[in-house]
């Protein structure tokens, strides 16, 4: 697909900060290949969309979630933490069959393409739903196997084994694959050793769950003398890298191991919320440097995939705790799911940002709005009034996804049929 788009304006990343600009977007297949006109108009047949009254930004990133899970919203609700995974949602997972993971993944997508989500990060359990569905609603994926075990090679090696096939399978331009390690207390340091090994010898993303309650953290230190972080250190995890899920409970120190191993946080401030374990020291990590990315979590635990809820509240609570009205900025919170994200998916320069040379994968949100309107400031309402229901296009790897606020790519009646 060749398009111009003409008359919308662009939210732009330049120099470390974002502005909105009015400039013309030339797309060939899957690429940004102008932002404003060229010095030299392209040749070919060249589709013309007219934009105006449109702003468009690039796709959110939500760096943490469990697609398969969606099927549980509203399921296990108002309970303890421990009591929520152990007595409620590990046996209701075990209930749910392949072709209804499938479908609960479709739904999920339909939900994150209504709210403005194009990538996702995913840690799931059933072989090969996860993928087939990504690639059927044409969503950018980066998916994980969740493993578990003591020793990789023993009583974890049949998880490992499908992660890896997974890849064979189902690896192309939007579905990328990652090594996916639950969290300390269903693996050993050893396994996470293990994992580190392979990870770093086939060149993939790593990303677990870390630190998100007090007990995780207790029961570590009791039973290692070590807190999450430490272990994730001393096995080598965080060499080159990974992505740690909450990090809500953080001993001294952990902060400055996460920020030395250049690591990325990923901070999932509904989902601690409801479930009591509190929220992470987010100023903290932004102080020290640390990347900082954004995610739901699952609809098991939040309720929702919308990321502009979860903008919203990143922002307001952490201004609440610390009492300082300019911490956690809209600029901050905006590139906390562009920019940020992509430098984690080593995807810097790719993905989260309109320039010359990277992907389209791109958004439009409806300028008149009520939630939008007046047009004050643009990136201020995109953390504090927008609530998703203003994105009207989608647009993944050059190619819509919806349009007009029709999903082009789902078949929600089926997907219904499948989970009623």
């Amino acid at each position: 697909m060749n398009c111009r788009i003409t008359g919308a304006k662009l939210l732009i990343y330049r120099d470390g900060k974002f502005v909105i600009e009015e400039k013309d977007l030339y797309i060939s297949g899957d690429t940004i290949v102008s932002v404003g006109t060229p010095e030299t108009e392209p040749g070919g047949d060249w589709e013309v969309l007219e934009a105006r009254d449109r702003l468009i930004m690039p796709g959110l990133i939500n760096m943490h979630t469990h697609a398969y899970m969606t099927c549980l919203r509203n399921y296990a609700d108002d309970v303890p933490f421990a009591e929520w995974l152990f007595e409620r949602i590990d046996p209701a997972e075990g209930k749910i069959t392949p072709q209804k993971a499938y479908a609960s993944n479709l739904l999920a997508f339909s939900e994150m393409f209504r709210s403005g989500t194009t990538t996702y990060v995913d840690m799931h359990m059933f072989r090969g739903m996860s993928p087939k569905a990504a690639k059927a609603a044409g969503i950018r994926a980066f998916i994980g196997r969740g493993l578990v075990g003591g020793d990789l090679y023993g009583d974890g090696l049949s998880r490992f084994e499908e992660a890896l096939s997974e890849k064979d399978e189902f690896e192309c331009d939007t579905v990328r694959f990652t090594l996916a390690p639950h969290a300390i207390y269903t693996c050993s340091p050893r396994f996470y050793e293990q994992v580190s090994a392979e990870a770093e010898k086939r060149g993939l993303l790593k990303q677990t769950h870390l630190s998100e309650s007090v007990s995780e953290v207790t029961d570590c230190l009791e039973k290692y003398g070590k807190t999450p972080v430490e272990i994730m250190r001393d096995t080598g995890f965080l060499d080159s890298g990974a992505i740690l899920a909450h990090c809500v409970q953080m001993r001294d120190g952990d902060i400055d191991i996460i920020k030395d191993s250049a690591s990325t946080v990923v901070t999932n401030p509904a989902s601690n919320a409801k479930l009591g374990n509190g929220f992470a020291p987010v100023t903290d990590f932004v102080n020290a440097g640390v990347n900082l990315c954004l995610g739901t979590d699952g609809t098991a635990s939040n309720n929702t995939l919308n990321m502009f809820r979860e903008m919203s509240l990143l922002s307001l609570i952490h201004k609440g705790i610390i009492q300082d009205p300019t911490a956690m900025s809209a600029q901050k919170v905006l590139a906390a799911v562009t920019v940020n994200a992509a430098k984690a998916l080593n995807m810097e320069g790719k993905l989260g940002i309109i320039k010359e040379g990277a992907l389209a994968d791109l958004i439009f949100l409806d300028l008149k709005a009520p939630s939008m309107f007046p047009n004050n400031d643009i990136i201020s309402s995109l953390c504090y009034s927008a609530g998703g229901s203003e994105v009207t296009d989608v647009m993944v790897n050059g190619s819509f996804t919806m349009r007009k606020k029709e999903l082009l790519t789902i078949d929600m009646e089926e997907v219904y049929r499948k989970l009623g």
